[in-house]
């Protein structure tokens, strides 16, 4: 995916104008180029290559589990382009696919979040990134987030959290606590 930072920039200016908000006054003058800057780093999701991130590592693997726990993150919500945020738990027991750096794991959560989401569909782009490249016995997803759209517009109700779980192989027969 192509960032159009010109195209985010004019779209800024007349968004603020639909306001009935100058964007050349000088308190705005530089907003609509630090917007397109916050909105190309907030879907730089779109450009990660799962596939080279969770390459195998050489070696003997162990047969025994690997979470992560409350891995931070920050989306934005596809419907109201509001952000939602939370953490991330992910493990899985290694199989044919071996195993990968945590460093690896941390950016399959950002790359998806980096992107406009819904929790329901990340959770299951995570879980899914998972299965393809890790092959794994046993793996499972679980994200906690509140939602800006959920706190501030509508409903406006603060602190409610979501919980999405996914758990895939023999972890569907019986829920680790990471994910309960």
């Amino acid at each position: 995916m192509g960032f159009d930072t010109e195209r985010a920039e004019r779209a800024t200016a007349e968004l603020l104008a639909s306001f009935g908000i100058d964007p050349k006054s000088p308190e705005l003058k530089d907003t609509p180029s630090r917007v397109a800057a916050f909105w190309a780093e907030r879907m730089e999701g779109y450009n990660i290559d799962l596939a080279s991130e969770l390459q195998p590592m050489a070696g003997q693997t162990q047969l025994c589990p690997v979470i992560l726990e409350r891995i931070p993150f920050a989306s934005t919500c596809e419907h109201h382009l509001a952000p939602f945020f939370g953490h991330t738990t992910l493990g899985y027991i290694p199989g044919t696919g071996g195993i990968v750096g945590l460093s690896k794991l941390i950016r399959v959560v950002h790359a998806f979040a980096n992107r406009l989401q819904v929790q329901e569909r990340m959770t299951w782009e995570i879980f899914n990134a998972l299965e393809i490249h890790l092959r794994p016995q046993a793996w499972g997803v679980r994200v906690v987030a509140e939602h800006t759209c959920v706190a501030h517009r509508g409903v406006k109700t603060p602190d409610v959290p979501v919980t999405t779980i996914l758990l895939g192989g023999s972890w569907q027969q019986s829920c680790p606590k990471a994910f309960q």
